[in-house]
C-alpha cells in the first residue's frame, strides 16, 4: 500500500510518502526558504570564468547561480566540438536561465538555458527539437504508440518527454496536458521581454500541488493532509487533472498530530541517525561530507545459521536493500562508496549488485552503480538536486563544530589548571569557584581531588569545585574572589537552595 502523508503547519510543509507503512521519501518546505529549482528567471552573467568553462550570473538570490558551458550551448551550437564560454556569454549580458539544482552549503544554485516544463503527463523543452518517453516505461508496444502519438502533437522546433505518469493514457489526455503547457510558456515568453534583470519570470508549483503533479498517480492509494483549506484546494485541482483519484483525498480530521498518528516522526528521526539497524540484527553506519557519503555494513548482533559465508551474503542483501531506501529517505547525491562485508567470490558480489540494483529502481532520481573495486568497495553516484533531509532539519553543533565530538575530561581539566595560574598572576584573588560538567567533577574526585589540592599549592588560590548540570562538557565557569568567605556563602547559598527545592 502506498500512501501520501501531508503535515501542513504555520512554519512548513512536510510531504511524506510510505511504501507498505515505512516511510520511503520525505520533503520538507519551509515558508522562508521556499525551492527554487524550476524558477525561471532573467539574469544577468555578472562573471565569465574560462578556466571553469562557466559563468555566475546574478538571478536576485542571495548566491550568484552557477552555469556550465553545457549549459548555456544553444542548440544551434550543440554540434560543435569545442565551445567556449566567452563565446556563448558576455559580461553584463542579460540571460534566461532556470534553475536546475538547489543552492547547497556555499554554493549557489545550478541553472540552465534549456528550459523545461513539466506537465502532469509531458514535459515541453521549448527551445529544443526532440521526442523522448520515459525509460521507466519499458513496454515497447506502448512506447511505440506514445511516440507516434507525440509525432502528431509535437510543436515545430520544440521537443516533448512522456513522463512516467504519461504511460497509458490517450491521446486527448496528452493533448490537454500539451495545451496547458504551450499556454504557460506562452505567458512566459511575453513575461521575459518585460522589466530589468535579475527578476523572477516563473515559479514552479508549490511543495503540495507539485506532489499531486508529480506523485499522486494510480499507484498511490492514499492522499491525506491535515488542512482543511488546502484539501479544498486539492481536491479542485485533482477534479480538474486526475478526477478518478478523486475520492483517494482524505483530510485528516482526528485531534492528534498527523506524523506522530502515522508514526512519521519516529521515522524521521531514525532517517537522520549515522547508524541504521537491520532486521537480522546487523547494521549500517552512514557518515557523509558535502560531496562524499561512505556506507559501512557491519553483521552486528547476527551470527547467522548455517556458516560464515552464508551470513555474510545475507547481511550484504538485506543492506543492499536499506541502503537504496536511505538514499531516497535522506536524498543523498554525489559520490557514495558502500564498503559490504568482504566476499570471497564473485557470485556472492554478483548477487548483492543484482538486489542492490533491483532495489534502486523505484529510486526516481538518476543512480549509476560503478561496480566494485580492487579494494572491495563498491561505487556509485546519485545526482544531487536538492540539500539532504538532514542539512534542512540539523544545523551544525555550535560546540563540536560538526566533528561529532567534544572535549574530553582531562582537556578540560588542563583548562582549569590553566585558567587559575592566569588568576593567580594577574589578580589579587584568594580564591576561585569553578563551575563545571559533572562529568568532570566526578573524574577530578576520583584520586581524592589530588589534582586540585596540587593546583592550590602552586596558585597559592584556594579552589572550589562545583558539578553543574547544565554546563556543556566543553565550558567551565570561574568566578575569581578576593575572600574566601565570600565564595564560602555563595556555595552555602547554592545549598540551601538545592535543599529547598527538593
Amino acid at each position: 500500500m502506498n500512501e501520501i502523508i501531508v503535515n501542513s503547519s504555520l512554519s512548513q510543509t512536510r510531504v511524506a510518502l510510505l511504501e507498505d507503512k515505512e516511510l520511503v521519501e520525505l520533503y520538507i518546505e519551509r515558508e522562508n526558504s521556499k525551492r527554487t529549482v524550476g524558477n525561471i528567471y532573467k539574469g544577468r552573467v555578472t562573471n565569465v570564468l574560462p578556466g571553469m568553462q562557466a559563468a555566475f550570473v546574478d538571478i536576485g538570490c542571495e548566491k550568484n547561480a552557477f552555469l556550465f558551458v553545457k549549459d548555456a550551448i544553444p542548440p544551434e551550437m550543440s554540434g560543435s566540438k569545442e565551445v567556449s564560454i566567452r563565446d556563448v556569454v558576455k559580461n553584463g549580458q542579460e540571460i534566461i536561465v532556470q534553475v536546475i539544482k538547489e543552492s547547497i552549503g556555499t554554493k549557489g544554485a545550478r541553472v540552465t538555458t534549456h528550459l523545461t516544463l513539466p506537465g502532469r503527463y509531458l514535459v515541453l523543452m521549448p527551445y529544443i527539437d526532440y521526442i523522448g518517453i520515459s525509460r521507466r516505461i519499458n513496454d515497447e508496444e506502448e512506447r511505440d504508440r506514445l511516440r507516434n502519438i507525440l509525432e502528431e502533437l509535437k510543436p515545430s522546433n520544440m521537443g516533448i518527454i512522456v513522463r512516467t505518469a504519461g504511460e497509458g493514457k490517450t491521446e486527448k489526455e496528452l493533448k490537454e496536458d500539451l495545451k496547458f503547457l504551450l499556454k504557460l510558456w506562452q505567458k512566459i515568453d511575453k513575461e521575459k521581454h518585460l522589466g530589468f534583470a535579475p527578476r523572477v519570470i516563473y515559479k514552479d508549483l508549490d511543495l503540495i500541488h507539485r506532489t499531486i503533479r508529480d506523485m499522486f498517480t494510480g499507484n498511490i492509494d492514499k492522499f491525506v493532509i491535515n488542512d482543511k483549506e488546502k484539501y479544498n484546494s486539492i481536491i479542485d485541482l485533482v477534479e480538474l487533472i486526475a478526477p478518478h483519484l478523486r475520492n483517494r483525498v482524505e483530510f485528516f480530521e482526528m485531534d492528534m498530530d498527523i506524523f506522530d498518528y502515522y508514526r512519521i516522526e519516529k521515522m524521521i528521526y531514525e532517517a537522520i541517525g549515522r547508524k541504521v539497524w537491520l532486521k537480522s540484527g546487523g547494521y549500517i553506519i552512514i557518515d557523509q561530507t558535502e560531496a562524499l557519503t561512505v556506507i559501512d555494513v557491519n553483521t552486528g548482533k547476527y551470527v547467522g545459521s548455517i556458516d560464515l559465508e552464508d551470513t555474510v551474503l545475507r547481511t550484504n542483501k538485506e543492506a543492499a536493500i536499506e541502503i537504496a531506501k536511505q538514499l531516497r529517505l535522506r536524498d543523498i547525491g554525489g559520490i557514495i562508496i558502500v564498503d559490504f562485508i568482504d566476499m570471497n567470490n564473485d557470485g556472492a558480489e554478483r548477487e548483492v549488485l543484482e538486489v542492490l540494483e533491483k532495489a534502486l529502481e523505484k529510486d526516481k532520481t538518476k543512480t549509476n552503480v560503478l561496480g566494485i573495486t580492487q579494494l572491495g568497495l563498491l561505487e556509485m553516484t546519485r545526482k544531487k538536486i536538492r540539500g539532504r533531509i538532514g542539512s534542512i532539519m540539523q544545523r551544525k553543533c555550535p560546540y563540536c563544530d560538526g566533528t561529532g565530538n567534544v572535549l574530553s575530561e582531562y582537556t578540560v581539566i588542563q583548562n582549569i589548571e590553566k585558567e587559575v595560574r592566569r588568576i593567580a598572576v594577574h589578580t589579587n584573588a584568594q580564591a576561585v569557584l569553578i563551575e563545571v560538567n559533572p562529568s568532570v567533577e566526578a573524574l577530578l574526585k576520583a584520586d581524592g581531588n589530588r589534582f586540585v589540592h596540587e593546583l592550590e599549592e602552586i596558585s597559592n588560590i584556594k579552589i572550589f569545585i562545583e558539578g553543574v548540570d547544565h554546563i556543556h562538557n566543553n565550558h567551565l565557569n570561574v568566578k575569581a574572589m578576593g575572600k574566601i568567605e565570600k565564595i564560602e556563602s555563595i556555595i552555602a547559598e547554592k545549598n540551601n537552595d538545592f535543599r529547598k527545592k527538593e
